[in-house]
């Protein structure tokens, strides 16, 4: 589970290769879910916190991204926080959030791709036709003539 073996492909930030672990807040609380007794008596849910504005190793530009795109994971005091509790060890609860933190920075800074418009194809065009003039019928179908409301 080694952050930089998974996220070193195709990242053209190389968030993967800064370490950001010295700007880590790790916060451990007893975790929901399986655990019998040991669930009452450890902490093996882990918060992470992450201080988008006040990073050393993150430029204006990258700041300004992640603050906009993970506006919904980041809090009124600028901390981005990433809560793991899937694990009965809270060794891996921290190993899990560190790669996703790693994974959810590099979403965040990977630039995004424009769509190109394309025409719809002919085949596609027929068959939109098709159905449209099927509708039409159905609903034709539905209404009432004049004869029929009349009871002469």
């Amino acid at each position: 589970m080694n952050k930089y073996n998974l996220l070193l492909k195709g990242n053209p930030k190389h968030i993967d290769i800064r370490d950001f672990s010295p700007e880590f807040i790790f916060q451990t609380s007893r975790s929901s879910g399986p655990g019998g007794q040991n669930v009452n008596k450890t902490e093996t849910k882990v918060e992470l916190r992450f201080n988008v504005e006040l990073s050393n190793l993150l430029n204006e530009e990258e700041k300004a991204l992640i603050l906009l795109r993970l506006k919904n994971k980041i809090n009124n005091d600028g901390f981005l926080i990433i809560t793991v509790q899937e694990s009965r060890s809270q060794l891996f609860n921290k190993q899990i959030a560190e790669q996703r933190f790693y994974e959810i920075l590099t979403k965040a800074l990977k630039k995004q791709t424009k769509r190109t418009a394309t025409k719809p194809t002919a085949a596609s065009n027929k068959r939109r036709l098709v159905t449209k003039k099927y509708n039409s019928k159905k609903k034709e179908l539905r209404k009432f003539s004049s004869d029929e409301n009349s009871l002469s």
